[in-house]
């Protein structure tokens, strides 16, 4: 199954209103990163065991741990989840830089180091929304992600 036949599948599996939010987000993001690449993980780990629910991820960079080894991976990511949808901007270097310069125009949505949560999208305002993952993607770029 190709990668866009899975996240449809993923979307096309979650209840009305979440379902509705997470196509039009899932579109939004396309429209702002049009060329990116698409990435969907199912959640389970290597022996089949749920381990986090089901990302959509677009954009591509490559993730460099401590030890040296490099991973590659997305540079945004969508998940509904049992309260709300969340949205993964990886890779942005200061932990609190997100929830600084997003937080108080987001709208309704808890901001951590690198996720912003809210329960629908009528909660949240959509182009301080598109800016942060436009500065994400192109913070991640700019480290070196291709």
């Amino acid at each position: 199954m190709s990668t866009q036949e899975q996240i449809k599948k993923y979307i096309d599996s979650l209840p009305g209103a979440k379902r509705a939010d997470m196509e039009d987000l899932h579109q939004r993001i396309l429209q702002v990163l049009p060329k990116c690449k698409l990435w969907f993980l199912d959640g389970k780990d290597d022996n089949g065991k749920i381990v986090s629910n089901p990302n959509i991820g677009y954009g591509f960079q490559s993730i460099k741990y401590t030890d040296g080894k490099t991973k590659p991976f997305y540079q945004i990511g969508i998940s509904a989840n049992t309260t709300g949808i969340s949205v993964y901007i990886i890779g942005i270097g200061e932990k609190k830089y997100l929830a600084e310069t997003y937080g108080k125009t987001i709208g309704k949505a808890t901001v951590t180091g690198y996720c912003m949560r809210f329960k629908t999208l009528k909660d949240i305002d959509m182009d301080t929304l598109e800016a942060a993952i436009r500065d994400g993607v192109e913070q991640t770029t700019l480290k070196g992600a291709n």
